[in-house]
């Protein structure tokens, strides 16, 4: 009963664990980046080009304010150029945002670690930049900084920006390669004033994306509406991979443990040989020896499983409120998008299934012991000493 306890008490908690790191993974994406729901032209996120933007962004602007669903909305002006300071240059994406809506769909403006938000300067042709970017460049808040970017016409671009604010998102990736300007800045200087090549959709309640998603689809048949597995393959990706792993997981501790009920069993009826014989020579059948032995090994595993998840329950409980700091292998995680604090979480559907495969393991862990005690002969069981 201990091991099954205890072993029923890890599961839940690794499981919790791996579904609160890959949950980590997705909210980051979704939160910095991704959003629950995008518009763009249909050839954008193939081709990348400036000129293949929303040119009717009002009017679909008008169809998002008709989704009561829709918590939030940001349109953004994006452009692929090179970022130039005295002590280097980089490539990165210039997003063009408006700084009102940015800051009620991605909290930019919390993300701050140094210098201010857009609109709190009146400096001409602001940009943030990320804190990993500006400590490899050598740049700090008042640095002057020139980027180079193709127009609408074709024509290469180049203008002077200053920085005002360093970012920090948690995502190395994202951070290397993305600075934020104002959007009438950018499209501006694209040649081309309110020009919108994204607009993100946050939603107040997540199950509700399929529904809007379709709406707008039908809508605005002319723009891509693409929900955040289409958007980003990797969310996708670890999102589906979330029950496939759960079923390898409890595949391989239900192994373990199936082994150990088979040994506490087989032991079991290894030391009441005797009386297993004993029983056998009165009269009672083997069928209702096996069904003695089937019944002791369920009853094993239904008084320590509800033990052991109660304790797991208790534990992902606590962990999920306080979460678990990663923080000393920060720098690692930083790479691949994940935050430093973990936050366990396990869904009810899979505590049952830990106890299905708890009950289903015992029983066929019951089997072999069972069917031996069936094989005994009482003359020689009852002789054994």
């Amino acid at each position: 009963m201990g091991s099954i306890v205890v072993g029923v008490w890890a599961l839940a908690f690794v499981l919790s664990f791996s579904a609160g790191f890959i949950n980590t993974y997705i909210n980051s994406a979704i939160e910095n980046e991704i959003s629950h729901i995008q518009i763009h032209h249909p050839k954008f996120l193939d081709e990348r080009e400036v000129q293949y933007n929303l040119a009717n962004s009002a009017a679909i602007i008008e169809q998002v304010k008709k989704q009561e669903a829709i918590e939030a909305y940001a349109t953004r002006s994006l452009n692929n150029g090179m970022l130039a300071t005295s002590k280097g240059s980089r490539g990165v994406q210039i997003r063009g945002i408006n700084p009102e809506q940015e800051q009620a769909v991605t909290k930019l403006g919390d993300k701050l670690v140094d210098g201010k938000y857009f609109g709190a300067t009146k400096k001409k042709n602001p940009i943030i930049v990320s804190e990993r970017l500006a400590a490899k460049l050598k740049l700090k808040v008042k640095s002057k900084i020139v980027l180079t970017f193709q127009g609408v016409d074709g024509e290469l671009v180049s203008a002077a920006f200053k920085v005002i604010g360093l970012y920090k998102t948690g995502n190395a990736i994202f951070e290397e390669m993305n600075v934020f300007v104002q959007q009438t800045d950018l499209s501006r200087l694209l040649g081309n004033e309110g020009m919108t090549h994204e607009i993100a959709l946050v939603m107040k309640d997540i199950e509700s994306i399929p529904r809007v998603q379709e709406q707008l689809s039908m809508a605005l048949p002319k723009v891509l509406v693409e929900n955040y597995k289409e958007v980003s393959p990797d969310v996708n990706m670890y999102e589906s991979q979330m029950s496939i792993s759960t079923s390898i997981v409890i595949t391989i501790v239900m192994l373990a443990l199936i082994f150990g009920i088979i040994n506490t069993m087989l032991m079991a009826v290894l030391e009441r040989t005797k009386e297993l014989g004993m029983l056998m020579a009165i009269g009672m059948k083997p069928l209702q020896v096996f069904a003695m032995i089937i019944a002791e090994t369920l009853l094993l595993g239904l008084l320590a499983a509800p033990v052991g998840l109660l304790f797991g329950f208790l534990t992902v409980s606590y962990y999920s409120s306080v979460g678990i700091d990663l923080s000393a292998y920060s720098g690692g995680m930083d790479m691949v998008g994940m935050s430093s604090m973990v936050y366990p979480t396990l869904e009810m559907q899979t505590f049952i299934t830990i106890a299905v495969s708890v009950a289903v393991t015992a029983l066929l862990g019951a089997l072999y012991p069972a069917r031996k005690a069936t094989k005994l002969k009482p003359v020689e069981a009852m002789q054994k000493i």
